[in-house]
């Protein structure tokens, strides 16, 4: 479920736009439920009603049920309020939640604001404030929404989560990072792997602009809008076979004997006329029943015999055929927003009629390698103290892999102009760059000192094996993530980082990996504090296998394998058989 939410100080009109909200959603086609924060001992039960007399006597439970709605109360009686996270696993799925109050919750947020209550805005002060909605003129660098304007901040709103409807989706372009998104809260310093997953899904949202193309055209694309079957499918009731169809009424038990029409059913030539009761017809694959057919028996089924087909009774009434719209609807949702389309949508979408769908433009994803070390050609001869740039080729490889638009913004020598020039073109063509070298924080990494100095830097220091220092920062508006440059760590912090981190900038949403269990085929005593990935591939009975040595600087270790194994942050005793948990290749699209 897609959550948003909508906060503000008292009378600052945040229930009234829940209200317009949920109703201008809902009439979008989207599925929409609700969270508020009642304070101060607000009662939610009416004094005298049943309900509140049996938990007044003492029920911990009351279930209250009628024709129109039901609904769950339960005391605490001094116990914890439940958290937002209970809350909302106790929900039914649906489209989108709206979440009234919460304002220090990390999900993102509309803060309304009216000049007349004299409060001082929370935009600035928290970062999960995406817009404000305001009757006044305000000073922020937050994008600023008419509060009145209920469609625009729903389109706000849809775009953000990714649920953009076709009507909003030619004119809304969510806004650009603020600088200091990347910022962990004060005194953060070692930063677990979920940790780091979880804030880079709380800030970073969809970045790109919508295009308008034919399925043809569309193979790769993320959907920007639901896609709407414009037909059913199949259209009207068909046959599935080759035979003779029949209505089933006239059939009985034992031998039939139907005479035949003249004529036949056959896909794109359709049967001129009804067929009698009693009688049968000639009938192809995919043609149309006649008026008069419900039933159709295989053509292996049958024999002729001086003009009329001969079978076995009884058959089943509407064997081997279709129903109109079985497979789905006329006005139903083929494809969701957010869907990665595949030959197989194409054909989908081509079958029903749908003619041209709302896909986002591809995400532009900028490649720049930095190190005096490095050189560019594997053609050129290397001298002792050069080695050549694996992370460039790899890095724009699986940009390309993912289908985004990969930029090659080159090599840069350790030089900061050098550095800063390449970073400006990057920023200039792309809408995020993947750097790899020198994302440390010490001032002998050119990278990291670089973007300190010039850009808006927050290195984080992540509790991961390989892979240690992630560098991510803004520079001229644009995200960049500083990989390490050891190629095995900015591979795996690609796939385990920056891969979900695209997906969802790309409009995919967030792409987590495929995780399989499976038993270990290796022993290893791991301590505790960092999650580590280790390169690994199956055997033929199904056991996880390591590369045999964990040195980063063996490369060949990430061709020989098909996946990482992935061990927790705790202390960990692996010995074979041990169920281990196997991230494939595959699964992140490689």
């Amino acid at each position: 479920m897609k959550i948003y939410g909508v906060t503000g100080w008292k009378n600052a009109g945040k229930t009234g736009l829940m209200e317009r909200l949920i109703s201008e959603i809902t009439s979008r086609g989207h599925s929409v439920s609700t969270i508020k924060h009642a304070h101060h001992n607000t009662e939610i039960d009416h004094p005298g009603r049943d309900s509140f007399r049996h938990r007044e006597a003492g029920a911990i439970e009351v279930s209250v049920s009628s024709p129109a709605r039901w609904a769950v109360m339960h005391e605490l009686r001094g116990a914890t309020e439940p958290s937002l996270d209970e809350l909302l696993a106790r929900m039914t799925p649906v489209d989108l939640v709206l979440i009234e109050g919460y304002k220090r919750a990390p999900h993102p947020k509309v803060e309304a604001f009216r000049a007349e209550t004299g409060k001082p805005m929370l935009a600035g002060q928290n970062e999960t404030i995406r817009a404000v909605a305001t009757d006044s003129t305000v000073t922020t660098d937050l994008p600023v929404l008419d509060l009145n304007d209920t469609a625009a901040i729903a389109d706000f709103i849809l775009a953000e989560v990714g649920l953009v409807t076709p009507t909003a989706a030619s004119s809304v372009t969510p806004p650009k990072l603020r600088n200091d998104c990347f910022a962990m809260p004060q005194g953060v310093d070692w930063v677990p792997v979920d940790q780091a997953l979880d804030r880079l899904r709380d800030i970073l949202h969809p970045l790109t602009e919508h295009e308008t193309l034919t399925p043809a055209r569309a193979a790769g694309r993320i959907l920007a809008a639901d896609c709407i079957a414009r037909r059913a499918n199949p259209p009207a009731p068909n046959s599935a076979v080759d035979g003779y169809g029949f209505a089933h009424a006239a059939t009985g038990t034992g031998r039939q004997s139907l005479p035949l029409v003249e004529g036949r059913a056959a896909a794109g030539q359709p049967f001129d006329g009804a067929v009698p009761r009693g009688s049968a017809v000639r009938i192809l694959t995919g043609a149309i029943l006649p008026p008069g057919v419900d039933t159709v028996v295989l053509e292996e089924d049958t024999a002729l015999d001086n003009g009329a087909v001969v079978f076995d009774g009884p058959i089943k009434p509407n064997a081997n055929t279709r129903k109109a719209g079985e497979d789905m609807g006329q006005g139903d949702i083929a494809l969701r927003a957010g869907h990665l389309i595949r030959p197989p949508d194409v054909a989908l979408l081509s079958a029903l009629g749908i003619g041209q769908i709302t896909t986002h433009r591809r995400l532009r994803v900028g490649v720049l390698s930095t190190g005096d070390e490095l050189l560019g050609d594997p053609a050129e001869d290397a001298l002792p103290h050069q080695i050549y740039d694996a992370n460039r080729p790899m890095l724009l490889s699986l940009a390309e892999k993912w289908g985004y638009d990969a930029v090659d913004l080159g090599h840069a020598k350790d030089d900061p102009d050098a550095i800063a020039n390449h970073l400006n073109d990057g920023a200039a063509q792309a809408d995020v760059i993947l750097t790899s070298g020198g994302a440390s924080a010490g001032d002998e990494d050119h990278v990291s000192k670089l973007l300190r100095e010039r850009g808006q830097l927050s290195s984080w220091r992540i509790a991961v094996k390989p892979g240690r220092p992630l560098a991510l920062a803004m520079w001229n508006g644009t995200p960049v993530f500083g990989l390490p440059g050891n190629p095995v760590a900015a591979f795996v912090c690609t796939l385990i980082f920056a891969r979900p981190a695209l997906s969802l900038m790309a409009g995919g949403g967030w792409a987590a990996p495929m995780a399989l269990s499976v038993p270990a085929a290796f022993s290893k005593n791991k301590k505790p504090g960092r999650r580590e990935y280790l390169r690994a591939r199956l055997t033929s009975d199904g056991r996880a296998e390591v590369f045999q040595s964990e040195g980063s600087g063996r490369i060949s270790g990430l061709s020989w394998a098909t996946g990482l194994v992935e061990l927790p942050d705790e202390a960990v005793s692996v010995k074979p058989g041990t169920p281990v948990t196997f991230l494939p290749y595959a699964g992140f699209g490689v």
